[in-house]
């Protein structure tokens, strides 16, 4: 599998050539619900055109102008190819998935761009092999990821080599997928306070979570939170050990409103 442009290290452009990996992507869509999908970055089509197969519509987004034009003469009625940047494409205003393999340089922020969208209800994603562990949560939890857990549910798939890219990163890469959460586990109108708890818990003072916790709530809540990180966190445990139910009952705990 071969695209006929070589890839712009100005713009990230490794494109996927593996037709296993690229499979076990379109794989992993066809296992989402059956709705528009929206692929980050078609690049030369390797899983647009399978994509297609799917019998869903498909937009792909590619910011790379002649990519663009090339794909968009190649693939078929129900998919539409649009020339453009995705951090500023305006995304449907209905569900839709959301595909793509994301251009490492650019990871955090099309990741950030992501999770502050609506609409959407699940995303499969290749990003750099680090980065889909740490959103993941796997070795721990990281503060991005702690602060959006309430909302998404974040799975690692598999590990992807980096000699299934052309050209070659310098890493490997990872495919994860974020699906949204049918019921959070903080309401949504609680998103601003709750995520500066948890940053205020990740990067306060403490010698641990049950610190750093506590130095991270208001003084008159302090009491009630420290007698739940006793019952349920070990003396070693770290902010990054806590799971997505236990941030979203630690939270709960402080003086924000009740959850209805």
């Amino acid at each position: 599998m071969r695209t006929q442009f070589p890839g712009r290290h100005e713009l990230g452009q490794n494109f996927l050539t593996d037709r296993t990996v690229v499979a076990a992507v379109v794989d992993a869509v066809a296992a989402t619900p059956h709705l528009p999908i929206v692929e980050i970055g078609a690049g030369g089509g390797a899983l647009t055109l399978p994509l297609q197969a799917l019998g869903r519509p498909v937009t792909g987004i590619e910011v790379d102008r002649r990519l663009a034009a090339s794909l968009a003469a190649k693939v078929g009625p129900t998919t539409t190819v649009v020339a453009g940047d995705f951090l500023t494409h305006r995304l449907p205003a209905v569900p839709h998935v959301l595909v793509g393999n994301l251009p490492f340089h650019q990871t955090t922020a099309m990741l950030r761009r992501v999770l502050r969208a609506g609409h959407w209800t699940s995303a499969v994603l290749l990003v750099q092999w680090e980065v889909a562990r740490r959103r993941a949560g796997v070795g721990g939890a990281t503060l991005m990821t702690a602060q959006w857990w309430p909302w998404f549910d974040f799975a690692l798939l598999r590990r992807v080599p980096a000699a299934a890219f052309t050209p070659r990163p310098g890493v490997d890469g990872g495919l994860v997928t974020i699906t949204r959460r049918t019921t959070p586990l903080v309401p949504a109108r609680q998103r601003g306070p709750y995520q500066d708890f948890v940053r205020r818990a990740f990067t306060g003072r403490g010698r641990g979570a049950r610190q750093a916790v506590a130095a991270a709530v208001p003084s008159n809540r302090r009491a009630a939170v420290s007698r739940w990180t006793r019952r349920h966190l070990a003396d070693t445990a770290l902010p990054r050990d806590l799971t997505a139910r236990q941030w979203a009952e630690l939270f709960h705990l402080t003086d924000h409103e009740e959850t209805p």
